[in-house]
């Protein structure tokens, strides 16, 4: 499979180019034009979330222990001491990062449910869902906030079956078909749950109808064009 740079920089290059285009045709502003990039380089990072030992997993662990205690810390700051704040700051720290992190590393196994294509749909959908209706951030931006977390994990994910294809002898390694799945039959009741999981959340969603109709919105596109090559080449051409 690929290594974490190589996730890292494609999944990066790929959410930047298309959140560069989207940005320029004016469907997102310049906040949602960095939260996009950002989001798909993290959904590039996201499917190995069930592998032990990875880098994401262990940085992913780290960010949320310092803002779980942190939560904690904000939540509790008017009624607790300094020292009883700082106990409570290391408390939740060392559970979120030591017992959580066991709890959750023990549970799973690299490329099992987590790596997979319904998995991470469920996380982009979800996102959307919470942009859209916690947050209160327009539909247009809730659905790209989504949607780049998704392909940023599905970018990982075809990267992972390309590596599985020998190419010296262009055979399939034994990983092939491991990362880019729908389903498996050990897992069958895992699916089924995040199946029914999916179902509820497209049943959830934002009009998507809405989002598309602003996609595929031609003055959008058209603007787009306008401003595709930059004047010095726009001269030589003519």
């Amino acid at each position: 499979m690929a290594n974490f740079n190589t996730h890292l920089n494609v999944a990066f290059m790929v959410s930047g180019t298309l959140s560069l285009t989207v940005y320029k045709a004016g469907l997102i502003d310049d906040s949602g034009f960095l939260v996009c990039v950002a989001l798909g380089t993290i959904g590039g990072l996201l499917p190995d979330l069930d592998s032990d030992n990875s880098t994401p997993i262990k940085l992913g662990f780290n960010i949320t222990s310092f803002i779980f205690a942190f939560g904690l810390v904000m939540h509790w700051r008017s009624d607790l001491s300094l020292l009883a704040l700082i106990v409570l700051w290391l408390a939740g720290y060392g559970f979120m990062r030591y017992v959580v992190f066991h709890i959750f590393t023990t549970m799973t196994v690299h490329r099992g449910v987590i790596h997979s294509v319904p998995y991470m749909a469920i996380l982009g959908l979800g996102l959307t869902c919470l942009s859209y209706y916690g947050l209160h951030l327009p539909l247009t931006t809730s659905w790209f906030y989504g949607l780049f977390l998704f392909g940023g994990a599905i970018v990982h994910l075809s990267l992972d079956e390309l590596y599985s294809v020998n190419l010296s002898n262009m055979k399939m390694k034994r990983s092939s078909g491991t990362a880019m799945k729908f389903y498996q039959p050990k897992d069958k009741w895992w699916y089924l749950l995040l199946y029914t999981v999916l179902a509820l959340l497209v049943y959830a969603a934002p009009p998507f109808e809405m989002f598309w109709s602003r996609l595929s919105d031609p003055s959008a596109w058209a603007q787009l064009k306008v401003g595709i090559l930059p004047e010095l080449i726009k001269s030589m051409l003519q």
